[in-house]
């Protein structure tokens, strides 16, 4: 069965302005691999499971979405808001999240391996577990955010804001720590996880 996904964003529209007849948007488990939703109005929306390999995020509004184990291998997530979004065991391989908002959001287990986070909105967010092997932080705000178990060998964190950072058992063998503020703050290195 195809999604008329027009359609549902006018419904998802509609509900968020409390309008009748609306709905909350609910695509889970859908196969949005390379959909066009660009700026895009998704908030709460549940897209728990959903298929978005190389989707256009650009923009796009998913503040305090539903994405728990979504693949957004390879997505276009510039820009985005995703401002207390659940994405939890997400796979975020690849994607590009440069500039994207994730204020306090919830990436407990994703996989951001190799994703571009650069100059992203990290603070206060979850990450415990989360795997950034190879990722880009540059000049990333992750101000109080939670790394315990974290994965971040071979990323780059050149000028992040570690203030109050969380890195118990993190994995930061190879990271790139050059210009990172607070400098020299973060402790001993460690070779693995306990």
């Amino acid at each position: 069965m195809k999604l008329d996904l027009a359609l549902i964003l006018k419904s998802h529209e509609d509900w968020l302005h409390s309008i009748p007849g609306g709905r909350n948007a609910d695509l889970r488990w859908a196969d949005l691999a390379g959909a066009n939703l660009r700026w895009a109005d998704l908030r709460e929306a549940d897209l728990t499971g959903a298929d978005l390999r190389g989707a256009n995020l650009h923009r796009a509004n998913l503040r305090e979405a539903d994405l728990r184990e979504t693949n957004l291998t390879g997505a276009n997530l510039i820009d985005a808001d995703l401002t207390e979004a659940y994405l939890s065991q997400a796979n975020l391989t690849g994607a590009n999240l440069s500039e994207a908002d994730l204020r306090r959001a919830i990436l407990a287990g994703a996989d951001l391996s190799g994703a571009d986070l650069s100059r992203a909105n990290l603070s206060r967010a979850n990450l415990i577990g989360a795997n950034l092997t190879g990722a880009n932080l540059t000049g990333a705000d992750l101000t109080g955010a939670d790394l315990t178990r974290a994965d971040l060998r071979e990323a780059n964190l050149t000028g992040a804001d570690l203030r109050e950072v969380y890195l118990p058992r993190a994995n930061r063998r190879w990271a790139n720590l050059i210009g990172c503020h607070p400098p020299n703050k973060l402790g001993p290195i460690q070779d693995g996880h306990d």
